[in-house]
């Protein structure tokens, strides 16, 4: 089997994992928000993965993954294995270390930070809040393990056992949270998510012996793979840092709006996550591995048309779904969540969020393809300074539009800030490795957002009679509206498609009929 067709093949099951493992994210959503409403209860849930979420993301999810990939699989793709896995044993036991350090200084200094992140938030509010973090400091240490896992599997173009830990994750959290809540409260689904990270970590586990796991308690930090990493690692950990600085700021500046605004802002942006988490980042993990392989034996001409392939084929995929998303906002959320505690109010506040976040949907996948570009050519210190921009550019749109448009106004900004990201990137990366195939890429962009554009007004259209016939009190003609404007969509979006003979089509489409099993690779 080519290369080509395995990054297919890989990126096909990665979808399939993770539509499954999102769906599962949705269910523990709305039965959440059912339960206890969208309020500073879920203001407060939502608020207490900040820190243990920037810890992982500064340690493991993304500086270490960033450069820890590039440095052992060049290891692997040159057949030094003995070197790779000298690698792994020492960053692992230099990660946990830090990490260890990091979650008691967490635990420790909770309230304080928690002040700073949240200073809108009542006592009562920030009490709990800093109770469930504490708790969701547990999460991060088998998040560590799964993260360092998935980046060796991953090494080794095994995609399977990851993808597959990641919905057992969810499936946990639904499971332990449902089943505790009624006498624990909200805290239940905190526990539910420690139980999921254990999970995930575990069924990883037996992927990692087969593969030969050669782990050594040592701290040979002059090993030349480690000096290389940590030399990488650095700048990604600095980059991280305004990201993660950047978020932190527009959730202060939320806490001070209505109760319900944070857990607005999260759920909107969970939605917009959702093309990202399913297509972007499922063709972007397929394909960083190649890319590494090529940069590795310097083969360029292959290196830039996977990765152009890779950027076409994501904003193929995900403007058709900022277009959906905006049409079927309003239908959409009111499906999945307007039950129990969750009202019609609640419904249109996350829905503003959720238009304004779809408008950089296609950006922010982009966003994923590009930056592994540059991790493969082991250059991770343009991505930071062109983050750091976008980044600036986030928090001065935020605070110039918090006023006007409030919430709506900070996912604006979000939004733009993504875009500006991925042009730098585009334009960096040209200059760095010559063409890189821009007027095939112009030529498809225009042609995915005409189709995306006419499919969106037709979909819009179609709700918007649907729902002058049918009652929208009823879960059911609910549900025939999101769905008959779901296949409405594709529909029209692929026959649009094809028409304007777009090979971004013919890809898409061999994965799906791969995953459906009426095609075989």
């Amino acid at each position: 089997m080519s290369k080509n067709k395995k990054v297919v093949e890989a990126a096909g099951f990665i979808m399939l994992c993770m539509i499954i493992s999102r769906v599962l994210g949705y269910v523990r959503d709305v039965i959440i928000y059912a339960q206890f409403g969208q309020n500073r209860i879920t203001d407060a849930y939502n608020a207490a993965f900040s820190i243990p979420d920037f810890l992982y993301q500064l340690l493991v999810g993304g500086a270490l993954s960033s450069a820890f990939i590039p440095v052992f699989s060049s290891y692997i793709a040159t057949k030094k294995e003995d070197d790779a896995w000298e690698v792994a044993s020492v960053t692992f036991n230099i990660i946990m270390i830090l990490m260890a350090v990091g979650i008691g200084i967490g635990a420790i200094f909770a309230p304080q930070l928690i002040k700073i992140l949240v200073p809108g938030f009542d006592a009562e509010t920030a009490r709990l809040t800093v109770f469930l973090t504490r708790i969701l400091f547990i999460q991060v240490i088998f998040m560590a393990l799964s993260g360092i896992s998935m980046g060796i599997l991953n090494s080794y173009k095994q995609f399977a056992a990851p993808a597959i830990g990641s919905v057992l994750y969810n499936l946990g959290t639904i499971v332990i949270g449902y089943l505790l809540s009624p006498s624990i409260g909200i805290t239940a689904f905190t526990i539910g998510v420690i139980v999921g990270a254990i999970l995930n970590f575990l069924y990883q586990l037996p992927a990692l012996l087969k593969i030969g796991m050669r782990y050594h308690w040592t701290f040979n930090w002059r090993h030349p793979g480690v000096c290389k990493l940590f030399s990488l690692i650095l700048p990604v950990l600095l980059g991280l840092s305004i990201t993660e600085l950047n978020l932190f700021i527009n959730q202060n500046l939320a806490s001070q709006l209505s109760p319900g605004i944070v857990a607005a802002l999260r759920q909107g942006q969970r939605l917009m996550q959702l093309p990202i988490g399913v297509f972007a980042i499922a063709i972007a993990i397929a394909v960083f591995p190649t890319l590494t392989e090529y940069a590795a034996k310097e083969e360029y001409t292959n290196f830039k048309i996977a990765m152009s392939e890779g950027v076409r084929n994501v904003i193929f995929i995900t403007l058709p779904a900022s277009c959906g998303l905006i049409a079927l906002g309003v239908p959409l959320i009111r499906f999945i969540y307007e039950q129990g505690k969750f009202t019609s109010e609640a419904t249109q506040a996350t829905a503003i969020a959720l238009y304004f976040y779809s408008i950089g949907i296609f950006a922010y996948s982009a966003i994923h393809v590009l930056s592994r570009t540059f991790y493969a050519l082991k250059d991770t210190m343009t991505p930071v300074i062109l983050g750091s921009i976008s980044m600036v550019v986030n928090i001065v749109f935020s605070i110039l539009l918090i006023g006007p448009m409030e919430h709506g106004g900070l996912a604006l900004a979000y939004s733009i800030a993504g875009i500006v990201n991925m042009l730098l990137l585009l334009g960096v990366l040209r200059r760095k490795i010559g063409s890189i195939n821009g007027k095939a890429m112009v030529i498809s962009f225009f042609k995915s957002l005409a189709a995306s554009v006419l499919m969106g007004v037709a979909v819009y259209a179609f709700a918007v009679e649907m729902e002058q016939i049918l009652d929208v009190s009823r879960k059911l003609n609910q549900g025939l509206i999101v769905m008959g404007g779901i296949l409405l969509g594709i529909i029209i979006y692929g026959l649009l498609t094809l028409l304007l003979k777009m090979d971004e089509a013919k890809t898409v489409g061999s994965i799906i009929l791969r995953r459906l099993g009426f095609k075989k690779g």
